[in-house]
């Protein structure tokens, strides 16, 4: 028994190991690719995506954004990180040793975090919070992070829109926010504020959460941004400080920018990753949690 429970150990010692070193390789993959790219000049921002650490190709997008724009402060923050494996501000962590801020609802994400390398490597904090309208702005304040900060990436899955609304302590130079692209590109929709919302696991009402780009479009032409691209997957926006476009970095139309998701996030009944169907689309349109703005 002893040498069995010695051998169970031996393994996740050596698991661990794996992980670390399968990290290190896809730190070092990005910054081949990130030296390669950074000196090209791209009319689509899309040319100029790879994945480090990031879900899709957002680690190159913000790579030259950062190389083309006067960033204020090289600080971050992120939220709705679950366990940091796959984020939109890690490789911007490790590879350009910014300093951040992030934020996940689990328990469990945020004691994993913290017992990984590049936590004590680096500038980085990491909270454990269900974040509101209501805590938001506190949250940001009490972890001395305030006025002008680079980067803002959002990926709650739900209240994206009002909290992104609500951010009124930080100034970020960049802003990064998941857009549903199941409202499609035409109308200003988002989910009602529901302080509590979590997005559903299976069925129709999986696809029922966020906002679509036009919502976060205008919300974000308020606060003085402008919409530089999205990523091709279609399920990231990114905007940037008006005052900060160039010849490099151009603002985009919704129609310009807008990409469908290339993903399947529906399960028929079968439990088989499906394309939805134009009634369901209306559904998600026309749903009694939908609204608006």
């Amino acid at each position: 028994m002893i040498n069995f429970l010695s051998k169970i150990l031996d393994f996740f010692k050596e698991s661990k190991k794996i992980i670390t070193r399968l990290d290190d390789i896809r730190l070092l993959n990005g910054k081949i690719l990130a030296e390669i790219k950074k000196n090209n000049v791209y009319q689509n921002l899309n040319d100029s995506e790879f994945k480090s650490f990031s879900q899709f190709g957002e680690d190159g997008i913000i790579q030259y954004l950062i190389n083309n724009l006067k960033i204020s402060n090289k600080k971050f923050i992120e939220f709705g990180v679950e366990n940091y494996d796959e984020a939109n501000t890690r490789f911007l962590l490790e590879n350009n040793n910014w300093s951040g801020l992030i934020i996940d609802s689990n328990q469990k994400n945020i004691n994993y975090i913290k017992k990984q390398n590049y936590y004590w490597r680096y500038d980085l904090i990491a909270v454990n919070a269900f974040v509101s309208i209501k805590n938001i702005n506190d949250i940001i304040r009490l972890n001395y992070f305030q006025g002008d900060i680079g980067l803002l990436s959002i990926d709650i899955d739900g209240n994206d829109y009002w909290i992104l609304k609500e951010i009124n302590v930080i100034s970020p130079d960049i802003i990064i926010i998941e857009y549903n692209a199941n409202y499609g590109p035409e109308k200003s929709l988002t989910i009602k504020y529901n302080e509590y919302f979590q997005r559903s696991k299976h069925g129709i009402e999986k696809l029922i959460y966020g906002c679509s780009l036009t919502a976060i479009y205008f919300l974000c032409k308020e606060k003085g941004y402008s919409l530089v691209c999205t990523n091709k997957n279609g399920n990231n926006a990114f905007f940037v400080k008006t005052k900060l476009l160039n010849e490099k970095i151009k603002e985009k139309t919704v129609s310009e920018a807008f990409h469908a998701n290339s993903f399947k996030e529906y399960c028929d009944s079968l439990g088989k990753p499906s394309k939805i169907s134009a009634k369901q689309i209306y559904e998600i349109h026309n749903s009694p949690l939908v609204q608006e703005v």
